[in-house]
């Protein structure tokens, strides 16, 4: 048996309130749209992961979703002039990433990232 995907799923009552924070903000694609669920996507491709965490590291909270972007700091700059809700501020960690943690329309806190390595 292999794991193919590995999906997220966040209710809402209103999906297309994901448009701004999951398409503008993130720049990913609609993949499906059956009305009641949207689907976003990146044409990029990674392994499939599940984190298990008792904390979300430097003391935070553990954030339910995290998304490695290339640029966090770009991310970062739109999502203030977005006026979304920084959870936690711009931050390097001494494990090796850049990350803030923003929330989405649906109270989600998404971790965004950036190994400094790459």
């Amino acid at each position: 048996m292999t794991v193919l995907r590995i999906v997220a799923n966040i209710e809402a009552t209103d999906p297309q309130a994901a448009l701004v924070f999951y398409g503008e903000l993130l720049g990913l694609d609609i993949v499906m749209d059956h009305g009641w669920i949207l689907t976003f996507a990146s044409g990029e491709q990674q392994m499939a992961q599940v984190s298990i965490a008792s904390q979300g590291g430097s003391g935070t909270e553990v954030p339910q979703l995290s998304i490695e972007v290339d640029n966090v700091d770009a991310v970062y700059s739109k999502a203030k002039q977005l006026g979304l809700e920084i959870v936690y501020d711009i931050t390097d960690e001494p494990w090796g990433v850049r990350r803030f943690y923003v929330r989405d329309p649906f109270g989600t806190i998404v971790n965004i990232l950036a190994h400094r390595d790459r």
